[in-house]
């Protein structure tokens, strides 16, 4: 499916990363922002800041809820997507362009093993076991 591309990994929150060596762009899957709805507001953590694997990052309001987003894998943010500040409806209209949310340094590669695929998200939201 066109929704979810092949060259990321996905969680079960909904979250994608897309792995350039030793860092990673994440954000919210097209399934999460289409579930959301209109997203109004778009809360991100501060470069430099550390977090750890499913820890929450921020926050995503939309009109109908807040809903937390978490961290794909371990890292340090070495980027915020700014563009969110003003124009968080980017999420909505390119989940995985433009509205990426936060790129990291990743520090522990193997916590990539427990992302899944495209293919194996699509099963996990087309089951309706999503979280």
């Amino acid at each position: 499916m066109g929704n979810y591309p092949d060259n990321l990994l996905y969680t079960k929150d909904h979250e994608w990363i897309r792995i350039e060596g030793d860092r990673g762009t994440i954000g919210i899957t097209y399934f999460a922002q289409s579930e959301l709805g209109d997203i109004v507001y778009v809360e991100l953590p501060k470069q430099g800041e550390r977090l750890a694997q499913n820890e929450p990052f921020g926050s995503v309001e939309s009109v109908k809820t807040v809903s937390e987003v978490f961290m794909p894998i371990t890292g340090t943010i070495a980027e915020i997507n700014d563009k969110l500040v003003d124009s968080p409806e980017l999420v909505n209209t390119d989940p995985y362009g433009q509205g990426w949310m936060l790129v990291v340094k990743i520090e522990k590669q193997a916590e990539l093993d427990g992302l899944m695929s495209a293919v194996e998200y699509e099963d996990l939201i087309s089951e309706g076991k999503e979280s």
